[in-house]
C-alpha cells in the first residue's frame, strides 16, 4: 500500500478518509465494528471467528480457519493495492514467536536498541527495577537535558506492553515529566539496568481450554510522601491469560487503607467490564452462572 501510505502521511484529514473507505469496506464484508476498540473488525462467519486489527495502513488479520483469510485478501485486493507479508512476526515493536506452548510476545530488539541509546549496553544488571522503600520528593537538582528524561520514559512507557512487572516503576518516573531530578533520572536508569538482566522475557499466550475471568487488584494507602495519595494497581486474566494491567495513582486523598482498596476494586471492574462488549459480557456472566 505504497500509494496510500503516501497519501495518509502527506495530508492531514487522509487518515480519517483513510479509515472510513476501509471501515466501509469491511463492513460490506460483514464485519462488525468493536465498542472496545474502533481498530478492530470481527465477523462470526460459519468456520470461526475473523478478526482484522487495523494501524494506519497495515492490518492484521486472524481466525481458525486459513480459508478464511484467504478469501478476505483476495476480496481486499479487488479494492486496494495490498502486499501480503505472510505469518505475523514483528508490528510495531512487538515481536510475535508461535511455538506448541502457545502465541509469545516480547521486545527483545526494543530493549536492545534502548540499552544502545542510552548506554547501558555494559551495564550491571539489578534483581529489582526500583526500591520497595524509596520515597520520592519534587527537592533536589533540576535535570538539565530534560529531553533525554522524557525519551527515556516515553520508551519505558512503550515497554510497558509485554513488560508489565516494571509498570508501577514506570508510573513512578512518569510523575515527574514537568520537572525531573538527578533522583528521578538515577530511578529510570535503575530500570534500565534491571531490563538488562531480562532481555528476553515478555507474555506467553496459550490455550488453556478454560472461560475463566479473574482479576487481581492491590492498593498502597498514603504511598506517595508528596501528596498522600495512594496508588492503584491491577491486573485480568481470561481464558488464564493476562489482558490488561495498570498502576496509577488514584485522583483523591483515601482516608483509610479500605477506601484506597475499593477505589482499585471500583476501578478494575470499571475498566475490565468496559473492555468487554456488552453482548459477550452476558454470554460469559451465563457460562459462569
Amino acid at each position: 500500500m505504497a500509494w496510500c501510505a503516501k497519501a495518509i502521511y502527506g495530508l492531514k484529514q487522509s487518515p480519517r478518509a483513510w479509515y472510513a473507505k476501509i471501515s466501509s469496506v469491511l463492513e460490506m464484508e460483514g464485519f462488525h465494528r468493536s465498542n472496545a476498540n474502533s481498530a478492530l473488525f470481527v465477523h462470526n462467519g460459519i468456520s470461526g471467528k475473523l478478526v482484522v486489527l487495523i494501524y494506519v495502513d497495515d492490518l492484521i488479520i486472524t481466525c481458525d480457519n486459513a480459508f478464511e483469510i484467504e478469501a478476505l485478501k483476495a476480496s481486499l485486493h479487488q479494492t486496494f493495492a495490498i502486499k501480503d507479508l505472510r505469518k505475523l512476526k514483528y508490528f510495531l515493536g512487538i515481536e510475535m514467536e508461535t511455538s506448541r506452548r502457545g502465541l509469545f510476545l516480547n521486545q527483545q530488539k526494543y530493549v536492545m536498541d534502548l540499552l544502545k541509546e542510552a548506554e547501558f549496553t555494559n551495564c550491571k544488571p539489578v534483581a529489582t527495577p526500583i526500591d520497595n522503600k524509596l520515597k520520592l520528593t519534587i527537592d533536589g537538582e533540576a535535570l538539565k537535558n530534560v529531553t533525554y528524561y522524557h525519551r527515556l520514559v516515553g520508551k519505558l512507557i512503550y515497554l510497558t506492553f509485554t513488560r508489565l512487572y516494571i509498570t508501577f516503576a514506570v508510573s513512578l518516573v512518569n510523575q515527574f515529566m514537568h520537572a525531573p531530578t538527578v533522583e528521578h533520572l538515577n530511578i529510570v536508569k535503575m530500570i534500565i539496568c534491571y531490563l538488562k538482566g531480562s532481555i528476553d522475557q515478555g507474555i506467553l499466550m496459550r490455550n488453556n481450554h478454560s472461560i475463566e475471568i479473574h482479576a487481581y487488584i492491590d492498593a498502597d494507602w498514603a504511598g506517595n510522601a508528596i501528596d498522600r495519595k495512594s496508588t492503584t494497581s491491577y491486573c485480568t486474566f481470561v481464558r488464564g491469560n493476562i489482558v490488561t494491567w495498570k498502576s496509577k495513582k488514584q485522583e483523591v486523598i483515601a482516608r483509610s487503607s479500605a477506601k484506597a482498596k475499593y477505589r482499585a476494586m471500583a476501578a478494575t471492574a470499571y475498566v475490565f467490564t468496559k473492555a468487554l462488549s456488552s453482548a459477550h459480557f452476558q454470554r460469559l456472566q451465563g457460562k459462569l452462572g
